[in-house]
């Protein structure tokens, strides 16, 4: 008997079994499948990773990535996993949540991402929750790296948190502060 037909048995037969195979097992492969296919897990991506290979990184979890392992002080923490799975140039690579991270634990390391490839790395993650939030990534909070954002940043600075213009909102903020105390307060 061949598989299909051992399939189609054990749907006809409405069997426990055939449920627990369509409702659990074919999603989590569908899922498994589909996971790779967008992560570029495959094949290809291993081929194009053989010459530019990321620096060490320890086990991670499948959605939070490595951020269990970030404690309470998570300089200490760093320093602990950086001991354990840091490799020796100083640098490795933890993913929070979705989001690769490059820890230098080194001076030298340190010394190498700040001074040496600073352009490359002063840039912001591409985050789709705040492009929807600010209608784009036009403001300064989210605005990639270059001279859009040095613009915005010099118009923020002189026009809206100059010390004349803080001073102007004071009312404003005092207002805010009460009317929310009293929300609190109720």
């Amino acid at each position: 008997m061949t598989k299909v037909a051992a399939l189609d048995q054990l749907v006809a037969d409405n069997s426990p079994t055939a449920k627990a195979v369509l409702t659990v097992l074919f999603p989590l492969t569908l899922l498994f499948v589909l996971l790779r296919y967008f992560t570029g897990a495959g094949a290809a991506a291993g081929a194009r990773r053989a010459n530019n290979k990321p620096p060490p990184s320890p086990p991670a979890l499948p959605l939070v990535g490595h951020a269990h392992l970030i404690g309470a002080l998570p300089h200490v923490s760093l320093r602990e996993i950086a001991a354990r799975h840091g490799g020796e140039e100083g640098l490795m690579l933890l993913r929070l949540g979705a989001v690769p991270t490059l820890v230098a634990s080194s001076l030298r390391a340190a010394r190498s991402v700040l001074r040496t490839h600073d352009q490359s790395l002063a840039s912001r993650p591409r985050s789709v929750v705040g492009e929807v939030i600010t209608y784009g990534p036009s403001d300064v909070a989210m605005a990639p790296y270059g001279e859009q954002w040095r613009q915005a940043k010099m118009l923020v600075t002189t026009h809206v948190l100059s010390a004349k213009k803080v001073q102007s909102y004071r009312a404003a903020r005092e207002e805010e502060v009460a009317m929310a105390n009293q929300l609190v307060n109720c």
